[in-house]
């Protein structure tokens, strides 16, 4: 049994939020499945809290769209379906390089210093040529510093969600042959541009690189 802490003393995190992003993430990684039935008492059980956090985080839930309420029925999981996912990347073709132009304006040392990191992390496991998860976690981490340095909230949370609903299925994508190296390539040039501070290729580069996994995707993933 998986048991979340009942503690609300913990800053900015009440208990309830941390329910609603623990059945958030089974969700997206496909432990509850479309069509899945979620019973407040069960969930009660294996997260080892009351019903009340559980009643909040599936209203929540279906504000998202994540879940629905069906009469007759009870909670049913939606999930992120692939028409979902083909529009998160059709959206973030269209706004991510608005990110990325924002960030070369925007960017400081130290950002730019977190991307480094990440990129010669990308370098080292993508010539090792093993543990994926790794790649995913640092891609997640390059774009997530990329949003940051917009310096734009409202992006930020766009971006941020997208890319979270989306993880399935860009780990997926970078397991399909040669896509990891190519990512890794694609970043790069990313960075370079943020650090000549160059928005227009910055802009560009961005949004050719969501276009290719968009397009690899689509052709392998979805």
């Amino acid at each position: 049994m998986l048991v979340i802490d009942n503690s609300d003393s913990e800053a900015g995190n009440p208990l309830g939020t941390r329910v609603f992003k623990q059945i958030q993430e089974d969700i997206i990684n496909g432990k509850y499945k479309p069509g899945d039935c979620l019973v407040e008492t069960k969930l009660s059980k294996e997260l080892g809290v009351s019903r009340t956090p559980i009643r909040e985080a599936l209203k929540q839930l279906e504000l998202e769209g994540l879940v629905k309420t069906i009469p007759g029925k009870g909670v049913m999981v939606q999930g992120i379906s692939d028409k979902d996912i083909e529009d998160i990347y059709t959206i973030r073709i269209m706004i991510e390089g608005l990110a990325a132009r924002w960030a070369a304006e925007n960017i400081t040392r130290e950002e730019l210093e977190e991307l480094k990191e990440v990129l010669e992390l990308e370098e080292f496991y993508t010539l090792k040529g093993e543990n994926t998860d790794n790649l995913i976690k640092l891609d997640s981490k390059f774009h997530n510093i990329l949003f940051r340095a917009s310096k734009s909230k409202p992006l930020i949370y766009i971006l941020s969600t997208f890319h979270h609903y989306a993880q399935r299925a860009r780990g997926a994508s970078l397991k399909t042959p040669g896509r990891s190296q190519k990512t890794f390539e694609e970043h790069k040039a990313i960075f370079l541009a943020l650090a000549e501070k160059n928005p227009e290729l910055a802009e560009r580069l961005t949004t050719e690189h969501v276009r290719n996994a968009t397009i690899n995707l689509m052709k392998n993933c979805v």
